[in-house]
C-alpha cells in the first residue's frame, strides 16, 4: 500500500473521478450546442450552476474545456505590445457629449473586422462627430499599432487640425508609445472611453453597425481582396451619398456646407 491506501483502491478513485469529469464534459458539451459554442469558461461555469446545479472551479471548467475540445469559437482581438513599454490611458473628454460646432474638432475611431473565408480583414476608421464624416479608414489583415498610426497619419495629411479630440475605447493599439507620439506631433488630444463602455464610443459604434448591416452581412465577402472592395464602396457611399435622417443630407454634403458657410 502507498500512504495506507491500496492499489485496488486508488485505480477505483482514479476511475471515479474520470467518470465524474465525463459527467461534466457531457454536460458542458450540451451548454455549448446549445449556445453554438459562443461560451467561454467563465459562462460555462454559471450555465453549469444555473442549468445543473454544479458548483465547479473555473479552472477546472477551463481544464475540462480545453482538454476535451470545447472551447469558444470566439476569437478574441489580442495585442502584442513590448514588456517594456509604457502604456498611456487618457481621459474621457467626451463623457458621451457627442456635439460638435465645426468640422474637424472631434473625431471618434475604432476597429472592426470582417470575416471572411480567407481570414478576417480589420478596419480602422476615424469619424467626424460634427457631421459623421468618415476623414480616414485604413485596413490590413493584421490589427495592430501600425493600422492606427496609419490612419492617424492619413487623417492628418487630409484635414486641416485645430483643436482637434480623437476618442476611442481603450483597446492596446490606443495606448501604445507610437499612438502617443503620434498625436503629441499632430496637436491632436486623446480621449478614451471608460473601460468595456461602448456607449462611450457611440459614433464609431454606430458606423460600424450600419456598415455591418448594410453591407457586409448581405454581401457576405468571400475574399480579402473582395472585403477590401466592399470597404472601399461603403464608405464612398457613406460619406457622399447616404442621408442621414436628423440632418436630410449626406455627411459630405453636411461638411461642405459648413465649409461654404466659414468662408
Amino acid at each position: 500500500m502507498f500512504l495506507e491506501v491500496s492499489r485496488s483502491g486508488f485505480y477505483k478513485y482514479l476511475q471515479n473521478n474520470n467518470q465524474k469529469d465525463l459527467d461534466v464534459v457531457n454536460k458542458i458539451k450540451l451548454i455549448q450546442d446549445k449556445c453554438k459554442r459562443r461560451y467561454g469558461y467563465r459562462r460555462v461555469q454559471i450555465a453549469l450552476e444555473k442549468q445543473f446545479g454544479l458548483h465547479i472551479n473555473h479552472k477546472k471548467v477551463l481544464r475540462l474545456m480545453n482538454k476535451y475540445n470545447l472551447l469558444s469559437k470566439i476569437r478574441r482581438k489580442y495585442i502584442y505590445t513590448k514588456p517594456n513599454e509604457v502604456l498611456h490611458y487618457y481621459a474621457n473628454l467626451y463623457n458621451r457629449n457627442f456635439n460638435a460646432e465645426d468640422i474637424n474638432k472631434k473625431w471618434t475611431t475604432d476597429i472592426t473586422y470582417i470575416v471572411t473565408p480567407e481570414g478576417r480583414l480589420y478596419l480602422s476608421v476615424i469619424r467626424d462627430v460634427f457631421d459623421g464624416y468618415i476623414v480616414a479608414y485604413k485596413y490590413s489583415t493584421h490589427v495592430d499599432s501600425k493600422l492606427v498610426a496609419d490612419t492617424l497619419k492619413l487623417a492628418y495629411k487630409n484635414n486641416k487640425i485645430d483643436g482637434t479630440i480623437l476618442h476611442s475605447d481603450q483597446g492596446a493599439t490606443y495606448t501604445t508609445l507610437l499612438y502617443y507620439n503620434l498625436t503629441k506631433e499632430y496637436g491632436i488630444t486623446p480621449s478614451m472611453s471608460r473601460k468595456a463602455t461602448p456607449l462611450d464610443n457611440a459614433p464609431a459604434e454606430s458606423f460600424f453597425s450600419a456598415f455591418k448591416t448594410e453591407c457586409i452581412y448581405l454581401e457576405k465577402p468571400k475574399t480579402i481582396k473582395e472585403a477590401k472592395e466592399l470597404c472601399d464602396e461603403y464608405i464612398d457611399f457613406y460619406n457622399n451619398e447616404r442621408i442621414q435622417l436628423k440632418q436630410q443630407s449626406c455627411p459630405n454634403e453636411i461638411r461642405q456646407r459648413k465649409i461654404a458657410n466659414v468662408g
